[in-house]
């Protein structure tokens, strides 16, 4: 299945058994919000998975666009994006966990067509405060899908130090060649794809966890992940979605992988823009804090590797045909105009600062040594960041 297929699946799977579907959301939290982006598809849905009634009823289904800062030094690999879309399901204290866990190996097996013998669940294994999650434990080995427990690092969901929390069950897909080795805590190939949260507590300001009256189920499955598995293909980056972008940057800005280095820096500008297109769509511009900043370092990441050695690439030249394409899949209305605008003044910004870093480097640091405080002193005093120290420093080399 294409990407809108395997949407259009999802959503009447879910709508077939009850659930309501929901507009998604900006990524931009509302105001008085704690949260800098929306991270996952149960943050716009908050109160009510701590017990408020929810228009719609209590079985949800919806996608939303979320961004996660944590994972932006990963992205490059085979599977983690800056910006992605987050397939969610939702039971407002209706059905329990086991029969979420049951209708996802349902919908991922008989209607997306994947192996069961291809898949693996991981569930809570217990800790000092909550016991081990027998209920998805006894699920999956009933329903015959390899299982193995884990502690609160892996297999225990919160949104935060304090609100709704409780113990997941994650299902991997197997992307290796062959038979599946190991289990997912010993062997990357297996990729995490759907994570099914039992929120059962809420977590209070001292830490003490609090039991919810009533207790939901919160799923959230990337979309870009699932595409990866079901089209058994090596990367997210390999699948329909990232066509468009793949078939143009390549020959536009020189960025042929050659090599794994050449790779993991066209992954880098593919994800950096594609994201940047759609932060600029919800309305945040580049600023030297919060969400700007945000925008900002995913920017100049994106033309420090275009820049590589004497490359003169602008990004001015990114196709307007992208910038719609991205808006589109993201749910956007989003303005090519207002867009290549955003990208060029801050392209014009990191230009100066590029020079101004190579006149530095070579006045303070003519033997190309730097100590960590030496990189501290750059980034905070003239705003320098380490990857574009280490660039500059590479061309006098």
């Amino acid at each position: 299945m294409n990407t809108s297929q395997t949407v259009s699946t999802f959503t009447k799977f879910f709508t077939a058994r009850g659930h309501r579907p929901i507009e998604g959301s900006s990524l931009v939290p509302p105001a008085g919000d704690s949260v800098l982006y929306t991270s996952a598809g149960m943050q716009p849905l908050a109160p009510y998975l701590e017990g408020a009634p929810h228009p719609l009823g209590t079985r949800l289904v919806g996608v939303q666009r979320c961004l996660r800062t944590t994972d932006l030094e990963s992205v490059g690999d085979s599977s983690h994006l800056t910006v992605f879309q987050m397939l969610g399901s939702w039971s407002l204290g209706d059905y329990p966990g086991q029969q979420s866990l049951e209708w996802g190996l349902e919908l991922l097996c008989d209607h997306f067509g994947l192996d069961p013998g291809m898949l693996h669940a991981t569930v809570f294994a217990g800790d000092g405060d909550v016991g081990p999650d027998t209920g998805a434990l006894q699920t999956w080995r009933a329903l015959g899908v390899p299982v193995e427990a884990l502690g609160a690092e892996d297999n225990w969901w919160s949104n935060g130090p304090t609100g709704p929390c409780g113990p997941d069950s994650e299902i991997f897909g197997w992307t290796g060649d062959g038979v599946p080795e190991g289990t997912p805590s010993t062997d990357p190939r297996w990729v995490e794809v759907w994570n099914h949260v039992t929120m059962r507590y809420r977590r209070l300001g001292d830490g003490r966890l609090e039991p919810l009256e009533r207790p939901s189920v919160d799923t959230g499955m990337g979309l870009e992940r699932l595409l990866m598995v079901t089209q058994g293909l090596g990367s997210v980056y390999e699948t329909d979605l990232f066509a468009p972008w793949l078939s143009v940057l390549p020959d536009l800005w020189g960025l042929h992988p050659v090599d794994d280095r050449r790779l993991r820096s066209l992954r880098i500008v593919v994800d950096h823009l594609r994201s940047a297109i759609v932060v600029i769509g919800d309305g945040v511009r580049p600023s030297n804090t919060g969400r700007g900043y945000v925008l900002r370092r995913v920017l100049r990441r994106t033309l420090t590797e275009l820049w590589r050695g004497e490359g003169v690439a602008t990004l001015g030249d990114l196709p307007p045909s992208l910038v719609l394409d991205t808006g589109g899949r993201f749910g956007q209305r989003v303005s090519p105009a207002v867009v290549m605008s955003v990208l060029l003044a801050e392209e014009r910004k990191f230009s100066g600062l590029v020079n101004r870093g190579r006149s530095l480097l070579v006045r303070l640091y003519p033997s190309g040594l730097l100590t960590d405080d030496d990189y501290a002193y750059l980034h905070d005093t003239h705003g320098l960041p380490r990857e574009l120290v280490t660039e500059l420093l590479a061309e006098t080399r």
